[in-house]
């Protein structure tokens, strides 16, 4: 570099290298923009960028007594450094959100075993359907017809060809016996 000459990045980021503040200042002048403007691209969030570019020259400054420019431009160097600390951070973002997300399925989860309650439906079909054939057939017909059918108590009485009291009556006392033979379980 001659006198009067301004220095190129890879002289500054060689006097960086050796400590000076001073070519920082500088180097962060001239590069600060387009290295923002990369990790702005990468991170999309702009808070989330402006950190990150921060990282970036935190990096740079660390890492400059390594720049060998016989291996590549400054401007590359630099680029290469915002990049994989932008992705970085996307990356840990992401690890962010997946773990909140799991984490919070877990929370979710139904604190039951689901193994147990499919035992107890079944347990409680088979009493009920035990139930129902301790019934008469009068009874069991006229339930069956009201309960799983879902006539009213005129269309049972019509289907069966009896009275209408009579259906009633048939109903109730097969109900009776069934909330009997099964104690009272709703």
């Amino acid at each position: 570099m001659s006198v009067g000459e301004a220095p190129t990045l890879s002289d500054l980021l060689q006097q960086v290298g050796q400590g000076d503040e001073h070519a920082f200042a500088r180097l962060y002048d001239e590069a600060a923009a387009r290295l923002h403007g990369l990790v702005c691209r990468v991170v999309v969030d702009r808070a989330l960028a402006e950190e990150v570019t921060q990282e970036v020259f935190l990096e740079i400054w660390r890492g400059s007594p390594s720049f060998d420019a016989s291996r590549g431009s400054a401007l590359s160097w630099m680029f290469t450094i915002a990049h994989r600390k932008a992705v970085d951070r996307v990356r840990a973002v992401d690890a962010s959100r997946r773990r909140d997300t799991t984490y919070s399925a877990e929370q979710n989860a139904p604190s039951y075993d689901s193994t147990a309650e499919l035992v107890d439906d079944r347990m409680r079909a088979d009493r009920v359907r035990s139930a129902i054939g301790a019934l008469t057939d009068r009874q069991r017909e006229a339930v069956e017809l009201a309960y799983f059918e879902g006539l009213s108590h005129t269309e049972v009485a019509d289907r069966l060809g009896i009275p209408l009291g009579t259906a009633k009556s048939r109903i109730r006392d097969g109900l009776l016996r069934l909330r009997d033979a099964l104690g009272g379980e709703s």
